[in-house]
């Protein structure tokens, strides 16, 4: 079975090897087909480092497939239904999930620290426990989520990760009032979910904020009223709010630095909404006086902070009814074997979503 691997973490290639097998297999597990799998900028940052993971390990934890075979006592799909992956999938009994906070469920990412591959020279972990730059995986049975039969492996693929998470952080997390105003620092797919959020529930002014031009041409495609460069983006602030701040900013990179932007650029009682995800050493810095006086909400955002699941199910029924743009999103098409060029892609900042086509 062919998949990418990295060998050691700051390595800035991938090798596509054809000597992998898909490990695990048995009861409450599902054997996937992968047909499409999008890469997301959690995979660079696991390659870095930023985001702990075992090596070597395959990266990719946004996809869609078929499934092959089921294990013994799985009932919600059978071989031959098409799925997406699920990279947090809740297990239903843990106190998170008991709060209904089930985008907090840890059950699926303790999986990371088991191997999902074997080689003949020996374990290969999966990126959150998934590992979708490969030919099959094996998952269990709450990871793999039906699909109609009408969405395209690629637009299913999206929703697995990027949608779920910049929509739901603007709809379930932030809860984006109508008539407000919203700044979107980062525009990659994620972020340009976001603002495709904020569109949907309402906003007056979204304020695009990227320093790839090409990143912010297409962000006023799917609903940024305006886009600029991360310098200008206090003169916006100024013209727009007359120096108040915006009632929402999201901040879709992932950096103390672009958070404390986004922090002063929020305006007081406003909400500050975190979406990147982060090094553990990148400290935000913020005094107890500013925490007090300014009283803005500080919302951190996992995977679109709200049901998975009910997030999927509104995310097609939306894409169905043309009121969100995914076809959009996927900038260029790459097989397996180009995924260092897809790689590339991201790290320059061009395009948005890349789909590696299995």
């Amino acid at each position: 079975m062919r998949a990418a691997v990295l060998h050691e973490t700051g390595q800035t290639k991938l090798e596509v090897l054809d000597d992998l097998e898909a490990v695990g297999f048995g009861p409450g597990r599902v054997r996937i087909r992968i047909r499409a799998t999008g890469l997301c900028h959690s995979d660079l940052s696991a390659m870095t480092g930023v985001l702990p993971q075992p090596v070597p390990f395959v990266p990719g934890h946004e996809a869609a497939g078929d499934v092959v075979d089921v294990g013994d006592g799985v009932t919600r799909v059978k071989p031959g239904d098409r799925v997406l992956v699920s990279w947090l999938p809740a297990c239903g009994d843990c106190p998170s999930c008991r709060r209904g906070q089930t985008q907090l469920c840890l059950s699926g990412l303790m999986n990371a620290g088991t191997p999902n591959f074997r080689r003949p020279s020996g374990d290969v972990f999966g990126f959150a426990g998934t590992g979708t730059f490969a030919e099959e995986i094996v998952v269990a049975a709450d990871a793999a989520v039906p699909i109609p039969d009408d969405v395209p492996y690629e637009i299913a693929a999206l929703i697995g990760c990027g949608v779920t998470t910049g929509i739901g952080a603007a709809v379930n997390t932030a809860d984006v009032a109508a008539g407000s105003s919203v700044a979107v620092i980062g525009c990659g797919g994620v972020g340009i979910c976001a603002i495709q959020g904020a569109r949907l529930k309402g906003a007056a002014q979204i304020v695009a904020v990227d320093p790839v031009p090409a990143r912010r041409e297409a962000a006023l495609r799917f609903g940024a009223t305006e886009a600029v460069a991360p310098d200008a983006l206090g003169d916006a602030n100024q013209r727009l709010t007359g120096g108040e701040g915006f009632d929402y900013v999201f901040e879709v990179v992932g950096k103390s630095a672009t958070a404390r932007t986004a922090y002063e650029t929020t305006r007081r009682g406003g909400t500050l909404c975190v979406v990147g995800a982060g090094a553990m050493d990148d400290v935000l810095g913020l005094n107890m006086f500013e925490l007090f006086f300014d009283e803005k909400r500080i919302l951190p955002s996992m995977y679109g902070g709200g049901d998975a699941l009910a997030s999927f199910e509104r995310s097609i029924a939306l894409w169905r009814a043309g009121r969100i743009d995914l076809a959009g999103l996927i900038t260029h098409r790459l097989p397996l074997a180009r995924v260092n060029e897809a790689l590339e892609l991201m790290r320059t900042g061009e395009g948005l979503r890349t789909c590696i086509e299995i």
